[in-house]
């Protein structure tokens, strides 16, 4: 099977993910095809926009396929590098293409969805968009360039997204600015006719069939996330949130579940990010997940949520305290075979 399909329809070039039955999950191949198709269609000067949706109907794009990388990681290091430098050079791409790119993100759009589409001018939800960056839970960080996002969502949505992995639905996505458009699910097909027309500019034919998504629950939440989520290191969070009224707790439970190494990372690279480029946070993130290949919380992480599917995983270290930060420093050193550049 075609794992992403390409086709020319009109002034548009379309890619479909097409793994269907893994919530079109990516793998290395389908990141470097995507990658040479990007660069195809700028070079093609009658495509004026390029258009991202995933098959099916129950994810744009579910992730990375980080079950195949966890069985292997250990064992094979230009494996692991090679697929996140591919991953997070196609993600610059992204950033940086002047063609109008639409990322369609109906369904779950999560971890490498996100890297497909926040990079974008325009980033259309449905009803069935859920979009969240889960990485604390399976000792990852919010990468794909969510260093470089997360921080320019309005206050402190992106911290305390990247922290507790929150779900996002339909209008706290348009409510926090990671969607531009909503536009029906009835009327997708309609406006893949559009714009493979290509008459008028993108955003007037996003536009003529957006609707409203509805009110967001983050509204009412927001004046908690920006006064909880401020600071500058976990545990001055939470001890925030352990003050705080039911929802605050909560999310304080959910911050003690993940790892704790990747919790400090996280939020250390947040802040790295507020200021920084695109290509200045990936290198970042490069260097970071260069290192978790070496550690524990990732391997642990995948076992308990994907694999054991137990939902018990045993991080190590345990407690945010031991996560020092003489440790945290080697996380963020140039990896032995150089940092990830972007020739």
């Amino acid at each position: 099977m075609t794992e992403v399909l390409i086709e020319r329809r009109g002034a548009a070039r379309f890619l479909t993910l097409n793994r269907p039955a893994a919530l079109n999950a990516l793998n290395h191949d389908m990141v470097k095809t995507i990658h040479r198709a990007l660069f195809d269609a700028a070079a093609d000067a009658d495509v004026t926009r390029i258009v991202i949706t995933g098959a099916g109907d129950r994810a744009f794009c579910a992730g990375g396929d980080v079950a195949t990388l966890a069985r292997h990681a250990r064992s094979d290091r230009a494996m692991w590098e090679g697929f996140f430098g591919d991953e997070y050079r196609m993600n610059q791409a992204i950033a940086r293409l002047v063609t109008p790119y639409v990322a369609i993100m109906d369904g779950f759009t999560m971890g490498g969805g996100v890297g497909l589409s926040a990079h974008g001018p325009f980033r259309v939800v449905t009803e069935r968009t859920l979009f969240a960056m889960p990485e604390t839970g399976i000792g990852l960080i919010p990468d794909v360039g969510g260093t470089h996002v997360l921080p320019r969502l309005p206050g402190e949505i992106g911290t305390w997204a990247a922290l507790t992995g929150a779900r996002l639905k339909p209008a706290d996505c348009i409510y926090a600015e990671i969607g531009t458009h909503f536009v029906p699910i009835d009327r997708l097909a309609l406006l893949e006719e559009l714009l493979a027309d290509g008459d008028l500019p993108v955003a007037e034919q996003i536009e003529t069939l957006a609707g409203h998504a509805g009110p967001s629950s983050l509204e009412a939440l927001r004046d908690g996330i920006d006064f909880h989520f401020g600071h500058d290191s976990v545990e001055a969070i939470l001890a925030s949130l352990d003050t705080g009224d039911d929802w605050a707790m909560e999310q304080a439970r959910i911050i003690r579940s993940m790892s704790p190494t990747s919790c400090k990372l996280t939020l250390r690279a947040l802040r790295m990010g507020e200021g920084a480029s695109i290509e200045e946070a990936l290198r970042t993130e490069y260097r970071i997940v260069s290192a978790i290949r070496t550690g524990h919380d990732f391997f642990e992480g995948v076992r308990a949520v994907l694999l054991d599917k137990d939902k018990n995983p045993l991080w190590s270290p345990a407690s945010l305290e031991a996560v020092d930060d003489a440790m945290l420093a080697r996380y963020f050193e140039e990896p032995e075979t150089g940092d990830l550049n972007f020739d």
